[in-house]
């Protein structure tokens, strides 16, 4: 059984937990996700890994609360198990794969929105240890709902934005972006951007107005983890991939955002309405 060793609330209907899977955190790279399940009963949620501890066994997740099977991860306490914690699923960053002198001549910017600011922290920590500073644009509507700034700013140079002006730039993610770029002299030539689809899909127009390789992480389509269901099928460059076993991060250029949203949407609303009988065929 895999323990939940902490909880703790980083805004409201947010939260994280460190589970005790060592075999997973053994093996875990950034980018890649786990499915969990509640219990026997329970739908498989994938949920990006947040971070990872090989010393102390344990596993990261973020979880915020949308529907039913999200509001009964965190309703769960410390001392809870999971019944299934399965990974490290998915392809990590392709990051990890440049050699390291080229790595270190990157000019790296992140895009986090919302939750998406969890999945991030683990890729821009591990760039850190290798030599690499990266700046990090993490978005949300107002100040109360920012999760891991103070843990970003000790493996990134953080720019914070919010809708309300509350805090930081005054905007939109593609705000603060070109301002970074039009007005502070940054320059960039790869970007990761993971956070809603909707943010993902503008701020990746606007790094192509750029001209800077863009990367998105889909997550947000996943269901069974495994690319039967067929739920996260996303349209990339005209062709189908499927984000459980191919991604989750695609080229954001030549992602079918519009595509994306509409299967996202018709699932959502699935669970709205019956959300006691939104089980995967193929949960067994």
């Amino acid at each position: 059984m895999f323990e939940i060793v902490s909880k703790r609330e980083l805004a409201p209907n947010i939260v994280e937990m460190k589970v005790y899977a060592p075999r997973v955190a053994s093996s875990a790279l950034p980018g890649q996700f786990v499915i969990v399940r509640t219990d026997r009963t329970g739908e498989r949620i994938p949920l990006t890994i947040c971070d990872y501890d090989t010393d102390k066994g344990t596993v990261t997740i973020v979880t915020q609360a949308v529907g039913h099977s999200s509001r009964k991860i965190i309703d769960m306490a410390e001392g809870d198990t999971f019944a299934d914690f399965a990974g490290p699923l998915g392809c990590p960053s392709d990051l990890l794969d440049l050699p390291e002198e080229e790595l270190k001549k990157k000019r790296i910017l992140f895009v986090a929105g919302g939750v998406g600011t969890a999945p991030v922290y683990p890729q821009v920590k591990w760039l850190k240890e290798h030599g690499v500073d990266a700046d990090v644009v993490i978005g949300a509507k107002t100040k109360d709902l920012f999760t891991y700034v103070d843990e970003m700013k000790t493996v990134g140079n953080v720019y914070l934005c919010t809708d309300d002006g509350s805090e930081g730039f005054h905007g939109m993610v593609t705000g603060l972006m070109k301002d970074l770029i039009d007005n502070r002299g940054k320059e960039y030539d790869h970007c990761v951007i993971i956070g809603p689809m909707i943010m993902m899909k503008f701020a990746a127009l606007t790094t192509k107005e750029y001209g800077i390789p863009t990367v998105v992480s889909l997550n947000a389509l996943m269901v069974d983890g495994t690319g039967m269901c067929g739920a996260c099928r996303v349209t990339v460059d005209g062709q189908t991939r499927f984000t459980c076993v191919e991604g989750p991060e695609f080229d954001g250029h030549k992602v079918d955002f519009d595509e994306a949203m509409r299967r996202q949407n018709m699932y959502r609303d699935h669970k709205k309405t019956h959300p006691e009988t939104h089980n995967c065929k193929c949960n067994g």
